[in-house]
């Protein structure tokens, strides 16, 4: 089954700070993780960073050592915040990162609610953030092997959860009709047939390969195709015996044997795909789409659009591609001591104070990502959310036609 809206907003938020810290670079070991799991008491991770941030005084770089003591600083500043760990751990990430033209920028992201509890403590200080705990979290147990073939070329991958991968797309060398007679048609026949049982068992054993190393994760092989083949290879025990057990008893029909062809299968095997989200995801696309084109549609895009509807309790359902990156940030200016809001991309520098112009003075006072803004409005009008991957046609159509921002509507808008 579907995860509850809760864990899926848990596990969207982590994907997202994930592709952040995976990006973010410092200037040598200036960048601090610190992972404390519900078992360890804050006060021992304080007395830690306070311990740290007087051996960092030893650090002969003046710059390295400023940058340090204040990622140290500010971890610990997070941490007086926090009475305890919490049910499942808290992860902290503080330093200055690199953000172009020689300048740096300090970060400090906070992951206090992740989906699964976290079960080591860990500090480390480096160039790059230690994040392969959390990463671990995101692999999805459930998952389906997708196979699509005929004589002229193949493709194998796998669909967990939300996500479609194809993992190679194969091109067969068999040749094609041909016009001789007698002893030749036969020679010939014999070279076709040759040439097709070699591409049917190199494209069997690359896809075996492939699933075989977490095959007790795989639900089911699926497999489809345009013509006959599809079932004389399953028919034939070109599969690995292990895989052969999974195969589902339904093929399917699909017109290509490529990339598309797997997304066509995805769509024609959805019944068989119980652990799959993607059949439910495309539905609601689809109904948005179909209300959109009405004369009064109770659907509406875009985000100052989707805004108002919120504010004035008109959503049903809110639909947000888990593509959008924007944040928005509280930022001050020392000089002269203005304070806006402003809408900034996760990995670009602060904009210049629209004020005074200042753009190396400035301060980050908070921070909050445009979709746990949009989610907590959500919340206030009991707005269901549900989250749109990219993975399927319909997914990349919201974001590429509707800015990956809609809403299905209780009513429609005046």
């Amino acid at each position: 089954m579907a995860e509850d809206p809760e864990l899926q907003n848990r596990r969207l938020q982590l994907k997202l700070a994930l592709e952040d810290l995976r990006e973010m670079r410092g200037f040598g070991t200036e960048l601090v993780t610190v992972i404390i799991p519900p078992d360890r008491k804050i006060s021992d991770a304080r007395q830690l960073l306070q311990n740290e941030h007087g051996q960092a005084a030893n650090i002969k770089s003046k710059s390295t050592r400023k940058n340090v003591q204040g990622a140290i600083e500010s971890a610990i500043s997070s941490l007086n915040t926090f009475k305890n760990a919490g049910e499942r751990g808290i992860a902290l990430f503080v330093g200055a990162i690199i953000v172009g033209n020689n300048k740096t920028r300090l970060v400090n992201v906070v992951i206090d609610d992740p989906p699964v509890t976290l079960t080591s403590f860990r500090y480390r200080c480096d160039s790059v953030f230690e994040i392969s705990q959390l990463e671990d979290m995101l692999i999805d147990r459930n998952s389906y092997g997708l196979f699509v073939i005929d004589r002229g070329e193949a493709a194998y991958g796998i669909a967990t959860g939300k996500r479609i991968h194809v993992q190679e797309h194969l091109v067969s060398n068999i040749m094609g009709k041909h016009r001789q007679g007698g002893q030749s048609a036969q020679r010939f026949e014999r070279l076709i047939e040759e040439a097709a049982h070699k591409f049917f068992k190199r494209v069997t054993e690359h896809a075996c390969n492939y699933w075989l190393p977490n095959i007790q994760d795989i639900q089911a092989i699926i497999i489809g195709g345009p013509g006959h083949t599809k079932e004389f290879v399953i028919r034939n025990d070109y599969f690995h015996h292990e895989i052969q057990k999974k195969i589902s008893d339904t093929v399917f029909d699909v017109g290509y044997s490529n990339e598309s062809g797997i997304r066509e299968l995805v769509g024609n095997a959805g019944s068989l795909m119980g652990e799959i989200e993607l059949d439910s995801e495309r539905q609601v696309v689809n109904e948005f789409l179909r209300e959109i084109m009405q004369t009064y549609p109770k659907a509406t895009y875009g985000e100052a659009m989707v805004r108002r509807a919120l504010d004035e309790g008109a959503v049903g359902r809110l639909l947000i591609s888990e593509t959008l990156r924007q944040r928005m940030v509280t930022i001050s200016c020392n000089p002269c001591r203005n304070e806006w809001i402003a809408k900034v991309e996760q990995m670009s520098a602060l904009p210049a104070c629209p004020s005074c112009g200042e753009e190396n003075k400035l301060k980050e006072q908070s921070s909050i990502s445009l979709i746990d803004e949009l989610v907590e409005l959500s919340t206030r009008t009991s707005a269901e959310v549900i989250f749109i991957s990219e993975d399927s046609e319909e997914g990349a159509s919201l974001k590429a036609g509707f800015g990956g921002l809609a809403a299905l509507l209780r009513y429609p808008l005046s």
